[in-house]
């Protein structure tokens, strides 16, 4: 969904002249950024943002799914080297805005507690029978 946007933020700051002029602090929205902040700023909150989502998928995840947080945020930053720093500021925006998000509605480090405290569970349960089944042979005999 966020191609279209991209596209038509990318036409609107390169064609029309306010967009193309203006400034936001030290940046010219219509080039790159000199000082590279916002690209590398884009690439730390997509690889959080991706490594949040997929940190609460838990451990069954396709190998794709694995990668992807340490693979995007290099496609990221080499974009935003590229493109005008008014696409860089929407990428550091909505990648913030979406850690905030995945924070507060798919907490990973919850999913992972609740993931371990089952697990735990299990493990308990599995020793529970075996501790059974050993007074129960010793009843037998």
């Amino acid at each position: 969904i966020q191609l279209p946007v991209l596209w038509a933020l990318f036409q609107s700051v390169s064609s029309t002249p306010a967009p193309k002029t203006g400034s936001f602090f030290w940046l010219q929205l219509g080039s790159p950024d000199p000082y590279f902040v916002l690209p590398i700023l884009a690439a730390l909150f997509t690889f959080i943002s991706s490594w949040m989502s997929t940190a609460s998928m838990g451990k069954d995840q396709p190998g794709f799914a694995k990668a992807m947080p340490y693979i995007f945020p290099f496609i990221i930053l080499f974009s935003a080297l590229a493109v005008s720093s008014a696409l860089s500021l929407y990428w550091v925006a909505t990648n913030a805005f979406q850690v905030v998000q995945t924070f507060f509605l798919q907490n990973p480090f919850k999913a992972r507690a609740e993931e371990k405290a089952k697990e735990l569970a299990e493990l308990e349960r599995k020793k529970a029978i075996k501790k059974t089944l050993r007074k129960a042979h010793k009843r037998r005999k």
